[in-house]
């Protein structure tokens, strides 16, 4: 476990350094939406149309970097990781819900973990193949933003360990 901690926040400094230093904020070969040629420029899916100069000056550059190319932030340093409040998760370019509080918990890893997401259909998964690892990419169903990663360490009872980029999530509190 501690191997794995050290590997992510490796990989994490590397591809967040990687993202705010290049111009045109790419690295490693763009992942997620923005990177998508069989897509329009401005098409994800056929549910939700992005358009990335209008995204660009409505997110953070982190933000932006995170779910269009697939970026990694840092962990322990993040919006969410510790984040208690009862509400629900969105995600922060088309607003679909995508976790409760209720399934978040703390997973040591410095991210938002959560044991499942709102809904079934709230993410999608595909296989990620970079940096030598062998992961599945989380991304939100409805607009192809990458959202982070799962893993088969997480608690019962699902077993799963969603591992989010605070980067990627708006926090609506519960009312």
């Amino acid at each position: 476990m501690k191997k794995m901690f050290i590997l992510g926040f490796v990989i994490a400094s590397i591809v967040l350094f990687g993202c705010s230093a290049r111009s045109g904020m790419t690295f490693f070969g763009e992942k997620g939406p923005a990177a998508d040629s069989t897509k329009s420029e401005n098409q994800t899916d056929s549910t939700y149309m992005i358009n990335k100069e209008e995204l660009k000056k409505r997110l953070s550059e982190e933000s932006f970097c995170v779910t269009q190319l697939g970026a990694t932030e840092r962990p322990f340093d993040n919006k969410y990781w510790n984040n208690h409040e009862d509400g629900t998760y969105h995600c922060i370019v088309c607003g679909q819900e995508l976790f409760g509080s209720d399934t978040k918990y703390e997973s040591g890893s410095g991210w938002p973990s959560f044991f499942k997401p709102a809904k079934n259909d709230a993410v999608k998964e595909e296989s990620d193949n970079t940096l030598g690892m062998k992961r599945t990419e989380i991304l939100c169903s409805k607009c192809g933003a990458h959202l982070g990663h799962v893993f088969d360490d997480g608690p019962e009872p699902t077993g799963l360990r969603y591992c989010m980029n605070s980067a990627s999530l708006e926090f609506r509190k519960k009312e």
